[in-house]
């Protein structure tokens, strides 16, 4: 499936490559064993915990030199996302879905397309285009390296590099609809050599940039969660539009919504009267 809309990551790529700018690029062979043994990440990331331990080897010199070398780092949430932890989750493991389902719904403009492994080109159709790589996922914890690019009328062509954490947790309302807060904490470094020069009048710049994209993605993929909820008919019609998805995620799609419409009918029916 090529040539259809980002996630968050899209959740990120589009949540998370929407989140900062990015280029293609190919996981590096680090240099020998006493260089990587020196390497190590820190556990600690706005204020949330993570388990950088686990973070195969030979990506842990990449994570450590983008985060002590970012210019800007954000924190973004918890933001709360109307979809279920099953969608979220698949969603997040699909970005060329969730882009695909954003741009036909007419809510984003984001491109994503599978390159490999946990690896997706992604573009916000705002200026920001790149590379995602998941590099480490758990039950409630995911970490991206992320490479791309950036234009706008107020920068010009920006190459760099970002590191993103996520937290996620389910949640239900009293209606028992359930949902999914998300914190993303995110470090940007710059490839061009003049702004890095100049960094800290740039931070301002790039730290709204960052936040911006960041929150605007999560809004996006929320909205997204919200007209499933709301017109899931729609959503099952343009994914079964020409061209249409696959059939495991339309079978996907046709299942989860149905649970999520009726995980909402069973909280209705349970609400007391006022």
């Amino acid at each position: 499936m090529n040539n259809r809309a980002g996630f968050p990551w899209r959740v990120m790529v589009g949540a998370l490559v929407v989140a900062v700018g990015l280029h293609g690029a190919f996981l590096p062979r680090l240099g020998h064993t006493e260089e990587l043994k020196a390497c190590a990440l820190w556990r600690n990331h706005g204020d949330l915990t993570f388990p950088v331990e686990k973070v195969e080897y030979n990506w842990t010199c990449r994570l450590q030199e983008v985060i002590d070398g970012s210019i800007v780092s954000n924190r973004v949430g918890p933001i709360q996302v109307a979809l279920s932890e099953s969608l979220y989750r698949y969603l997040l493991d699909h970005p060329p879905l969730a882009a695909g389902l954003i741009t036909r719904l007419d809510l984003g403009l984001y491109q994503s397309e599978s390159r490999g492994p946990n690896r997706f080109w992604g573009d916000d159709g705002e200026g920001t285009k790149g590379i995602v790589q998941l590099v480490y996922q758990d039950a409630t914890s995911r970490i991206y390296y992320l490479e791309g690019s950036h234009d706008s009328r107020f920068l010009p062509h920006l190459t760099g590099t970002a590191v993103v954490f996520l937290r996620m947790s389910a949640r239900k309302d009293a209606g028992g609809a359930e949902s999914m807060d998300s914190t993303i904490v995110s470090y940007t470094n710059l490839d061009n050599r003049f702004f890095s020069g100049v960094a800290s009048l740039l931070q301002p710049l790039v730290q709204g940039i960052v936040d911006g994209k960041l929150r605007k993605a999560m809004g996006t993929v929320n909205r997204l969660g919200m007209v499933m909820r709301q017109h899931p008919q729609r959503v099952l019609s343009e994914a079964t539009a020409p061209p249409a998805f696959t059939d495991g995620d339309v079978a996907f799609l046709q299942a989860a919504i149905g649970e999520q419409r009726n995980a909402g009918d069973a909280g209705r029916r349970d609400m007391p009267l006022p």
